[in-house]
C-alpha cells in the first residue's frame, strides 16, 4: 500500500514556497502541490504565523516555516538525498548562507517586487489571479465554513461572483496592503542603494560561482542552494529584477531552471583537496560585509529597546524597525557555531575570520 503523500500549500509567487517545492522534488518525496489552496483557511488555524508555505503531513497535521520544515524532513527521511552537506563545518556554512537568503535575499525580492509600478501591477495580477484560479479549480474543502474567506481579505473579495471590477479591486487591495508593509521590511528610498547594490553583488557571485561549481557545496544541491533558489526564482519572474538578472548574470536563470526540478540530479559533496568553493567564500564575504552586521545591529537594537536599526553598509546607511524573528535567527547561528566540535571549528573558524564573519558570530 502506497503511503499518503505530503501536501504542500503555498503560492507560485512565494519564494519560500518555491524553495520547499524544489526540496521535495529533489528529495523525491511524494507530495501534492496546491498553489493558493482554499485549504489554507484550515491550515492557518493550525500554524502561527499564518504564512506560506504550509506542509500537511500524511497524518493530517500542519507545519510551516521553510527552514525548520527542511530539517524536519531530514529527520523523517534520513539519508534520502539529504540536502545537508557532509561534515559539521560544511553544514554550518550552508546554514549561514541559507539564512542570509531567507532574511536578506528576501529584502531584495520585496524591494524589486513592490518598488516600481510595473512590478507591483504584475505581482498583484499574478497573486490574485492564482487565488481566483485555485478557487475555481480546487474548490473550498469541507473544513472551510460557508462564507469563510479561504485566503484572507483578498480571498473574501473573490468569494462571490467575479467581475472585472471585483478582480481589479482585489488586485488593488492586495497591492496597497503589500506597499504598506514596505518600510517594515526595510524597503525605503533611503535603503534603496544598499539593497540594489547587494542584489548586484549577489548576482555577480552566482554568475561566477556557477562556472566553478555546479552547486555551492559540490555537484549536489544543499540547503544553501535551495534557500537562494527561492529568492532568485521569484526575482527571475518579476519584470525589473528579471531584466537585471539577464543583463548582469546570464548564467543564473539556467541554474534556476536546473534546480527547479532536480529530481534527476545526482552528485557528491566537495571533500578533501577540493575544499570549500570560491562561490561559498564569496557568499561568506557578503555575509560578513552586509548580512551579519545587520543581524548584529538588529539584535543590539532589540536588546537596548530601540525602535530603529541603523548602520552603515555598502551603498549607504541602512535603517528599519527591529525584527524579533531576525534576532532569533542570529542567536541560532551563534549557538550552532558554538556547538561545533573542535575538529570542525579548526576548519570553519579560519574561513569565518578570512571572510569577516567570525567577529559577529563568536
Amino acid at each position: 500500500m502506497q503511503p499518503s503523500p505530503y501536501r504542500l500549500l503555498g503560492a507560485n509567487a512565494s519564494p519560500y514556497s518555491m524553495k520547499m517545492r524544489a526540496i521535495l522534488r529533489y528529495r523525491r518525496l511524494p507530495f501534492i502541490w496546491e498553489p493558493s489552496s482554499p485549504r489554507l483557511a484550515e491550515a492557518f488555524r493550525a500554524v502561527k504565523p499564518a504564512v506560506v508555505p504550509v506542509l500537511q503531513y500524511p497524518d493530517g497535521h500542519f507545519m510551516n516555516d521553510s527552514t525548520p520544515l527542511a530539517y524536519e524532513l531530514e529527520q523523517r527521511h534520513p539519508g534520502a538525498r539529504s540536502i545537508i552537506p557532509e561534515g559539521e563545518g560544511a553544514a554550518f556554512l550552508s546554514d549561514l548562507i541559507e539564512d542570509m537568503a531567507d532574511e536578506w535575499g528576501t529584502k531584495c525580492m520585496f524591494h524589486y517586487r513592490w518598488w516600481h509600478a510595473a512590478d507591483r501591477d504584475f505581482a498583484s495580477l499574478w497573486i490574485v489571479g492564482d487565488r481566483l484560479a485555485a478557487q475555481a479549480t480546487q474548490g473550498a474543502p469541507a473544513a472551510v465554513r460557508p462564507g469563510e474567506a479561504p485566503a484572507g481579505s483578498v480571498g473574501a473579495m473573490l468569494s462571490g461572483i467575479i467581475t472585472g471590477e471585483t478582480l481589479a479591486a482585489a488586485e488593488k487591495q492586495f497591492n496597497d496592503r503589500q506597499v504598506s508593509r514596505m518600510a517594515l521590511v526595510g524597503v525605503t528610498e533611503g535603503n534603496k542603494p544598499v539593497i540594489e547594490q547587494s542584489f548586484h553583488r549577489i548576482l555577480a557571485a552566482f554568475n561566477v560561482g556557477i562556472v566553478e561549481s555546479t552547486f555551492m557545496f559540490g555537484t549536489r544541491p544543499s540547503l544553501a542552494d535551495f534557500g537562494w533558489f527561492g529568492q532568485l526564482w521569484t526575482l527571475s519572474m518579476d519584470p525589473t529584477s528579471s531584466l537585471e538578472m539577464r543583463g548582469r548574470a546570464p548564467r543564473v536563470l539556467p541554474w534556476l531552471l536546473r534546480l527547479e526540478d532536480a529530481s534527476g540530479v545526482d552528485g557528491a559533496w566537495r571533500t578533501g583537496a577540493e575544499g570549500v568553493s570560491v562561490w561559498v567564500r564569496t557568499m561568506l564575504a557578503l555575509a560578513g560585509e552586509i548580512y551579519l552586521p545587520f543581524l548584529t545591529a538588529n539584535a543590539t537594537a532589540i536588546e537596548n529597546g530601540h525602535d530603529t536599526v541603523s548602520l552603515s553598509l555598502p551603498g549607504g546607511t541602512y535603517a528599519q524597525a527591529p525584527f524579533k524573528y531576525q534576532a532569533k535567527c542570529y542567536a541560532t547561528l551563534k549557538s550552532k557555531l558554538a556547538a561545533l566540535q573542535p575538529h570542525a571549528r579548526a576548519v570553519v573558524d579560519p574561513l569565518l575570520k578570512e571572510t569577516g564573519c567570525f567577529r559577529y558570530l563568536a
